[in-house]
């Protein structure tokens, strides 16, 4: 388990171009859109022939073993100072589950032990990040069950991924989801609400994959005083995001680039570090908890990550 951390790593301080602080301003959410990445038929079969290979070895028991039970699951934890933070948010704990990818190496049962470590450690606010799954909507279902027993005060709340709008079923997977008490935000908020001032969290659709991308849309019930956090798959849409009052931008999809060594890094999308402050907003990355392609993963572990609101230390005058 590592030791909670309150600056920034990897890039450091985030640098927003003129371009990305007007289109922020605007709330543009054509701004935000991201290419979507597409393979050839040749690499597409060969990652098939691959995941059908380590599938019949085992794969999926291997995965389970080796990388999501509570001996090897690492919980990572993520401080955000807030100036002036009301008492009643003092000490809030958010847990972020992210990029789970149900299917050949991810199904029912496997995610039992890092659910009973996320209930151990009493969330107030249980939030997934995207990616679902790894093929198919129903896949989302064998997850559902372990899912399900989270327990949260502020409940489960979610956003798709770009693998989740794959034959264009998110909106059956958000309807089996609500009706076990997981909500998606789809270019919309909650309110949670203190005793004096409210948290909102935002949720954005993929920034790639998504039919409608309204950033304005979801964050038209925010009021000037509330404090926000952002969900959002994609990191890349950050620099735009940011805002006064916008704590942090909670995403996932780059898996920490699952095999972290140098031709495997060029196979997935970007991965900008763990934690990037943009001004007053921290971009904070999970490295998720499943996986695409191969049972494995080297130098980014499967984890939890553990954002918690605290005030901000004044300093003592000597």
């Amino acid at each position: 388990m590592s030791g909670a951390r309150e600056a920034g790593v990897g890039q450091g301080a985030g640098q927003v171009s003129p371009r990305e602080a007007e289109a922020g301003k605007r709330g543009s959410g054509a701004a935000l859109r991201q290419n979507p990445r597409r393979f050839g038929a040749w690499r597409r079969g060969l990652f098939w022939c691959i995941e059908r290979l380590a599938v019949g070895m085992g794969g999926r028991a291997f995965y389970r073993n080796r990388f999501l039970s509570r001996a090897r699951l690492v919980q990572r934890r993520e401080v955000i100072r807030v100036p002036a933070l009301c008492p009643s948010l003092h000490g809030l704990r958010i847990a972020q589950l992210s990029d789970l990818h149900a299917g050949p190496f991810l199904g029912a049962g496997d995610l039992a032990d890092v659910v009973n470590e996320v209930n151990r450690g009493r969330p107030d606010l249980v939030v997934i990040t995207g990616d679902l799954i790894a093929h198919d909507w129903r896949e989302a279902l064998t997850v559902l069950d372990d899912l399900a027993r989270i327990e949260a005060p502020h409940g489960v709340l979610g956003v798709f991924g770009n693998h989740d709008y794959r034959g264009r079923n998110e909106g059956r997977m958000a309807q089996a989801f609500a009706a076990r008490g997981i909500r998606f935000l789809r270019n919309e908020s909650v309110r949670i609400e203190g005793e004096e001032g409210d948290l909102v969290i935002v949720g954005l659709e993929d920034l790639e994959e998504a039919r409608s991308l309204d950033l304005a849309g979801a964050r038209k019930e925010l009021r000037s005083t509330d404090l926000e956090i952002v969900l959002c798959h994609n990191p890349q849409g950050a620099a735009l995001l940011k805002r006064d009052g916008c704590l942090a931008v909670l995403a996932g999809h780059t898996h920490g680039h699952q095999i972290d060594l140098p031709w495997f890094r060029t196979l997935g999308p970007p991965h900008p570090g763990l934690r990037i402050e943009y001004d007053s907003t921290a971009l904070i990355v999970s490295r998720g908890l499943g996986v695409v392609g191969l049972p494995l993963r080297f130098g980014a572990p499967a984890e939890v990550v553990w954002i918690e609101l605290r005030p901000e230390e004044v300093p003592v005058a000597r």
